[in-house]
């Protein structure tokens, strides 16, 4: 395999054998006449503005103290990709819920936009749980999230020091620490990291003298024949899940800037995991998903209870929003269970 600078960091060109069609039952932008959304704020601990819709099940009794659960977006995106359809389906299911665009990303609030700081995206799903535990129809001890890809990584790190959160899922999860300290499948040798952590050094000279703020990886803007690639274009570069989040373009979606991206080198989500017990873990990744490996080491790291489902036929982008294949009955029963 060879590795190449894209989407997250050093990804492996691989899984050709990924169909052409990736957006086959895509519904990204789901909405349901079942459920109200209303849009929300509050702050996180550093007095940074989370920006957030809420999710109410219409039929909800208004009186008594019910489930929540708290969703977070795929690395680099924005909370209408993804995250408002996990929030909007679960809703469906009876629970309060909310999704939300993590600091320096969307509608939140940091500057610059696109950065990277992996101690704030914890810190704002603290924060979610702070806001929603203010709620009249939420039950503050029956509170659960849902991480889909890097959001994975960082429920994980939250959830490490906040007990609050009852019951933890993710979906197609990157170890964003991993991800961008080894690259897939451990491709990235010691030397190439050491040069990106380099050129993210020098670029630092670069804008503290003036100079202009540089993005790094992303998404393509064009197919380009790599399997990881095109799958991510398919997603954030078309009418599938393409949106223009607030202070950006659609084309700057999932490019953090390089000077902050080497934050994840020390970012270690999984050490630790198994202090979160005894809260359960479920661990979702596709069969074919080229992320597969985070969700089967954090599984293996993790203390009981734990479970992981990998799912036939499925893609790491296909979980963001194939209703098909999305196993929404499993995340309802898994909640259910651990959020009575």
């Amino acid at each position: 395999m060879k590795s190449m600078l894209l989407a997250l960091g050093l990804l492996i060109t691989s899984f050709s054998s990924m169909g052409a069609d990736m957006s086959n039952g895509a519904d990204n932008f789901y909405q349901s006449d079942k459920v109200t959304m209303q849009k929300v704020a509050f702050n996180n601990q550093y007095g940074m503005k989370v920006a957030a819709n809420l999710f109410t099940p219409k039929r909800l009794d208004a009186i008594a103290k019910h489930a929540a659960i708290i969703v977070g977006h795929p690395m680099g995106a924005v909370k209408e990709q993804s995250a408002n359809l996990y929030a909007t389906k679960m809703a469906e299911q009876g629970f309060v819920t909310l999704s939300l665009d993590l600091s320096f990303w969307g509608e939140s609030a940091g500057t610059p936009r696109n950065a990277v700081s992996p101690d704030i995206y914890a810190e704002d799903f603290s924060a979610a749980v702070d806001f929603m535990g203010t709620q009249p129809l939420v039950d503050r001890e029956r509170i659960g999230v849902i991480g889909v890809c890097g959001s994975g990584s960082f429920v994980i790190s939250a959830a490490k020091i906040d007990p609050r959160m009852k019951a933890i899922a993710t979906v197609s999860m990157y170890d964003m620490g991993a991800a961008n300290r080894n690259g897939l499948q451990h491709a990235v040798t010691p030397q190439q990291r050491q040069r990106i952590i380099r050129e993210a050094a020098e670029q630092r000279d670069v804008e503290f003298q003036g100079g202009a703020t540089k993005l790094t990886g992303g998404t393509p803007q064009k197919l380009t024949g790599n399997p990881i690639g095109d799958e991510f274009y398919d997603f954030y570069r078309t009418s599938r899940g393409e949106v223009t989040p607030a202070g950006a373009t659609p084309q700057t979606t999932t490019m953090p800037t390089l000077t902050s991206n080497v934050k994840f080198m020390n970012f270690y989500p999984l050490n630790d995991i198994e202090t979160i017990s005894p809260r359960p873990l479920l661990f979702i990744t596709g069969a074919a998903a080229h992320s597969r490996e985070f969700s089967e080491d954090a599984y293996q790291r993790a203390a009981e209870p734990k479970e992981l489902l990998i799912i036939p036929g499925a893609g790491h982008v296909d979980l963001y929003d194939r209703v098909s294949l999305i196993p929404f009955a499993k995340l309802t029963a898994f909640f259910q269970r651990n959020l009575k």
